[in-house]
């Protein structure tokens, strides 16, 4: 793990000198895979699901918009297995390219300018988490990368130094265009619900370890357990004549999302067992469960209102990420947090107790919201009309047995 944090620090800090060195190791399309692009890449797709579930989008006037939990894992997961497809079209591109511009053809190098070329657009995928001007971070990072990768095609490709601008132009280009050609094919299987989960994981290697218990010692074993199913991946692909079998690559799937062997989700009965006959002294008016599927990870949900029919009014939210409880546990060492205030409200993110909590407060309309990541597996969240926030946080806290779902978390065995 080290080493692959040294990597990424000096092809974003020191470009010149580390592309010689990149350029002269032995690699294989395998090893950049599982050593690098596979962990590298999933950091956007991670704070994607982050912003778009957890801390949720600020509309102007309107209030936050945040992703049902189903919906949030399968872009996120949409994401990840399309970036890996766009990286590997950007290394045949590049690679194509090569005799045009008077470098010369080599797979595996064209993966390497591919990869550390989108190193800081991969990173500066983090900041869409950043409030407001995430974007102009992340759009930052992108064209630096584009520079980076000028800096590293003669190295890698061998073209002349005077031809690398045209040759970068011309390789992005062209991977936009097909890039936009495969994205709409794939929206079209999409839409008509034919999109299955399909994609790679990573791994990484590390000589030392971090404290049990930290952020650190989360990404680490998740990526020993990426390391495991990589190695099944290349034993299956060695066996099948470079066609690795598809319980191998659900494997590395369940690796990457599902922090190991993903759990079955709670039946709706289960989990609608979790929604009490009253919350903050309101009697319970209306409940609904649901379980599916989201690209191929079991998820499950329940919601119900409460009101007293004058006016006060609370909803209660509890969603099971099950077969991708390793999105949130790998959410637990990004150490997300945020703050903002208006006139008479506030919101923020912050983390307690080992769990992430998110609150939101307007004292002009009374409204408000409160949630608890528990055991790195459930989302609890109820919100309405209340008093204060205290009275939200109360509802939750003494309404909900939260101490049942960090017991079912904690014991629950791998789906089968």
């Amino acid at each position: 793990m080290s080493n692959l944090i040294q990597r990424v620090q000096n092809i974003l800090m020191t470009p010149k000198t580390e592309w010689p060195v990149i350029a002269g190791e032995a690699e294989t399309t395998g090893s950049l895979y599982t050593k690098y692009i596979l962990i590298v890449s999933a950091l956007g797709p991670i704070a994607m699901f982050l912003k778009g579930t957890l801390i949720g989008t600020t509309v102007p006037f309107v209030g936050t918009f945040r992703m049902g939990m189903g919906a949030g894992l399968s872009m996120a997961v949409l994401q990840y297995v399309l970036g890996l497809l766009g990286i590997f079209l950007f290394a045949l591109v590049i690679n194509a390219l090569a005799p045009t511009f008077g470098g010369q053809k080599d797979s595996v190098q064209s993966l390497k300018a591919a990869a550390y070329g989108a190193t800081a657009a991969w990173v500066g995928g983090l900041a869409q988490i950043i409030p407001w001007i995430g974007w102009i971070v992340g759009l930052a990072m992108a064209i630096y990368s584009i520079y980076v990768l000028y800096l590293g095609l003669p190295h890698t490709m061998k073209s002349p130094v005077e031809k690398s601008a045209g040759y970068t132009a011309v390789s992005i280009i062209v991977a936009i265009l097909l890039y936009w050609i495969i994205m709409a094919v794939v929206a079209n299987i999409a839409a008509r619900g034919m999109f299955g989960p399909t994609g790679l994981p990573s791994i990484a290697t590390s000589s030392g370890s971090f404290e049990k218990g930290s952020g650190g010692a989360a990404l680490e074993e998740w990526a020993k357990n990426m390391e495991k199913a990589g190695k099944a991946v290349e034993e299956s692909a060695k066996a099948n004549n470079g066609a690795p079998s598809g319980a191998a690559i659900g494997a590395l799937v369940g690796a990457a999302v599902a922090g190991g062997k993903g759990v079955d989700a709670l039946s709706t009965d289960d989990i609608k067992a979790y929604l009490p006959e009253t919350l903050g002294g309101l009697p319970r008016t209306s409940t609904s469960a649901a379980r599916n599927n989201a690209m191929g990870f079991q998820v499950a949900e329940a919601k119900a209102d409460y009101s007293d029919g004058a006016g006060k009014d609370l909803r209660l939210e509890i969603n099971d990420t099950g077969g991708a409880k390793g999105i949130l546990a790998l959410a637990s060492w990004a150490n997300v947090e945020e703050q903002k205030e208006w006139q008479g409200g506030y919101e923020k993110t912050y983390r307690a107790d080992g769990r992430i909590v998110h609150e939101r407060w307007d004292s002009a309309s009374g409204n408000g919201e409160f949630s608890l990541i528990v055991g790195d597996r459930f989302s609890v969240e109820v919100s309405g009309k209340a008093g204060s926030i205290d009275e939200l946080k109360s509802a939750l806290t003494s309404g909900v047995n939260i101490g049942g779902l960090e017991t079912v978390a904690r014991e629950a065995k791998p789906a089968s």
